[in-house]
């Protein structure tokens, strides 16, 4: 007999390939107008087992809870309230086999309802891949038993479907930062204006009253109503003073293509950091 146990490992922001018994995906997200109202995913299976796929469609966005981390929030029955296109949106094929070292497409077909207001709308791609069983160490000998794992993982896909002519921007507010240790920690409030979700890149340089720059990171961004992110990055050991942290919000993000990003403006603030 063999007992399987599964486990499922969720990518919120972007799909990235999964080690083991994934699926590489492109694009890492996808965008519908309301002119050709279709759009494809790419997999690829880089393992040497077939790998089983399931496509499903829900409501979704990503948020922030009170400590600063990124999660989904996800939307059973989505009102009218809010710019839902889950329920319109169909994927060809929901169940597909990719074999070791192919590459197959899903085409994704928008029906929304006569009348739909110019605006943009969410949905997410939930992709479930599923490959063959990875042996478990550790357990007693047994010639009757063999213990295995199957591993699902699920990628999920940010779907933003246009019509009209939408537009986006973004606000920043009360950011703060600090040190603790030789790790820096920097707090953020973003709230998105205009009618699109707002994708863009966060980029932060703690400099001292030189110019140097001590510390840096950047990280990609979607904004659909309000979130506050918090970002760590490593700093070292500084010697005491003042110090400066620079945040820029900038458009565009470097796994889209910019031809698909919307116009909107670069948003700049900064705040001083001490170390006693």
């Amino acid at each position: 007999m063999t007992a399987v146990r599964q486990v499922a490992v969720l990518l919120l922001a972007v799909a990235t390939p999964a080690a083991g018994q994934g699926v590489m995906i492109a694009p890492t997200a996808i965008f519908m107008d309301h002119g050709t109202r279709s759009g494809s995913v790419l997999l690829y299976n880089p393992n040497t087992e077939p790998v089983e796929v399931t496509i499903s469609v829900i409501f979704g966005y990503p948020t922030t809870d009170s400590t600063g981390g990124l999660y989904l929030r996800t939307v059973d029955e989505p009102d009218s309230t809010l710019p839902s296109a889950a329920g319109w949106l169909q994927a060809f094929p929901r169940r597909l086999t990719v074999m070791p070292l192919e590459r197959q497409t899903v085409r994704l077909l928008a029906r929304p309802p006569q009348g739909l207001p110019d605006g943009e709308y969410w949905a997410r791609l939930v992709i479930a891949a599923k490959g063959g069983q990875l042996p478990v160490t550790g357990v007693p000998d047994s010639a009757d038993i063999q213990v295995g794992l199957t591993l699902e993982v699920r990628s999920i896909l940010g779907v933003y479907y246009r019509k009209g002519a939408p537009t986006t921007g973004v606000g920043l507010s009360d950011l703060s930062a600090e040190l603790a240790g030789d790790t820096l920690a920097v707090r953020v409030q973003l709230t998105r204006t205009g009618t699109a979700a707002f994708i863009g890149t966060v980029r932060g340089e703690l400099v001292d009253t030189a110019g140097a720059v001590r510390a840096a990171f950047d990280a990609p961004v979607v904004v659909h109503y309000a979130m506050a992110p918090r970002y760590r990055t490593f700093a070292g050991i500084l010697p005491p003073g003042r110090y400066r942290l620079r945040l820029t919000v900038a458009p565009g993000r470097e796994d889209i293509d910019s031809r698909l990003s919307l116009p909107a403006l670069t948003v700049r603030d900064s705040v001083e950091v001490r170390v006693p």
